[in-house]
């Protein structure tokens, strides 16, 4: 599919660069008038998972799935302003939050990863029970990568999807990975790795199985360390080397038979080039890219507009698709 030629992104005049664009709408933008509806699921291996709908007023046979970036949930502004245009436009939105990320720590002590097809799995079939017939998939970040995933996963039940949007998502982890151990990125490191460190904390109090000690070494500082000592045992991998790879979109990218759009901002400074596969996508039959030189990570503020570029280019696509 074509290279999609982006427009040219107006930004707030004090939004001058990625690091802004990227900080400025996470700690400052609301999204009003979304009022969630949570459904519970309880999994089979004993966790559960927590679903938020948001429901137009007219019955709709459109659903848009939302999926949340790296410790973030469905309360995320992001999330809200996808739930907020689709329903505007007809479409009933879910945005499910991963293990832990709901506001209530899961009863296990795993967590949930960039490739976890085995839970958005679950909650597509949840939704697929409501009868819609036509299912889109919009994803940040994290959230992007587990809908490629799911979508160049042969096993996963693909009945009634229309196609996704992956926005600031990285094809290739173990790149970005080294990206944030940088020392202009520590900032975004940082914060991930101390929201996930202390739910470890908060765990091991409350449940067997959660060894703290690698929390006890005064070089444990990264995510890269957590994903290490964490999110690669917890979930099968040998290491964090093996977690990156397998969870990575690249792996799977080819496999993906319906319409996905990239929408990666050239200046976001969790992705490297790797990011921003222009040769496969030209050659694609499935994957548009759009690579915006302007927007951050997962932020794409636009002046004179209640909704962000992401989320307007989101509605375009999926509507474009679901003819």
């Amino acid at each position: 599919m074509p290279i999609v030629k982006p427009s040219k992104l107006k930004v707030p005049f004090f939004q001058f660069n990625g690091h802004l664009q990227t900080i400025v709408p996470s700690a400052k933008r609301k999204i009003e008038d979304v009022n969630y509806r949570r459904q519970r699921v309880e999994l089979k291996d004993g966790d559960f998972l927590d679903l938020d709908w948001s429901i137009t007023d007219n019955v709709s046979e459109r659903l848009v799935i939302i999926s949340h970036g790296l410790e973030g949930g469905a309360d995320r502004h992001y999330c809200k302003g996808i739930a907020k245009i689709f329903n505007e436009k007809g479409w009933d939105a879910l945005a499910w939050n991963c293990r832990s990320c709901s506001g209530e720590l899961n009863r296990l002590p795993r967590f949930y990863h960039h490739g976890d097809v085995i839970d958005f799995d679950v909650v597509v079939e949840e939704a697929r029970k409501k009868g819609y017939k036509k299912i889109a998939f919009v994803g940040f970040s994290m959230g992007g990568a587990i809908l490629m995933n799911a979508l160049g996963t042969p096993e996963f039940n693909k009945e009634n999807i229309v196609g996704g949007v992956a926005i600031s998502t990285p094809i290739e982890l173990q790149p970005s990975s080294d990206e944030l151990e940088k020392r202009t990125k520590r900032i975004y490191n940082q914060k991930f790795f101390k929201k996930l460190k202390a739910k470890v904390i908060a765990k091991s109090k409350i449940m067997n199985g959660i060894d703290t000690t690698p929390l006890l070494d005064e070089s444990f500082k990264t995510l890269r360390d957590f994903d290490e000592a964490y999110t690669a045992p917890l979930h099968g991998f040998e290491n964090a080397s093996e977690f990156y790879h397998q969870a990575s979109v690249q792996r799977r990218i080819h496999n993906i038979q319906h319409p996905v759009l990239i929408l990666n901002a050239k200046n976001d400074p969790f992705l490297t080039k790797e990011s921003y596969p222009v040769e496969f996508a030209s050659q694609s039959d499935y994957i548009s890219l759009e690579i915006p030189k302007k927007g951050g990570h997962v932020g794409f503020s636009i002046v004179n507009s209640d909704f962000t570029y992401a989320e307007l280019r989101a509605i375009s696509f999926i509507q474009k698709i679901s003819l």
